[in-house]
């Protein structure tokens, strides 16, 4: 589940957005079992998700301040 952060910064906004959504989805159902009571299939997957999401979250970022500079260089 753990993503290259270079395989990341590869992607379109579209695309990072895309898979932000699906981690998300993934997480809530993991703590949705782990407050169920509940054993996720791989505890230590939870922690790879979250880094993975914050990773995401911070190319979107990234590509959003990019956009405006190169517009003000040309």
């Amino acid at each position: 589940m753990k993503r290259k952060t270079s395989e990341l910064r590869g992607m379109s906004t579209q695309l990072l957005e895309e898979k932000l959504s699906e981690l998300k989805k993934n997480l809530m159902k993991i703590n949705a079992q782990i407050a169920t009571g509940t054993i996720p299939e791989n505890p230590g997957n939870v922690r790879n998700i979250k880094k993975t999401v914050a990773r995401i979250l911070t190319i979107i970022t990234e590509k959003k301040k990019e956009v405006p500079n190169k517009k003000a260089n040309e």
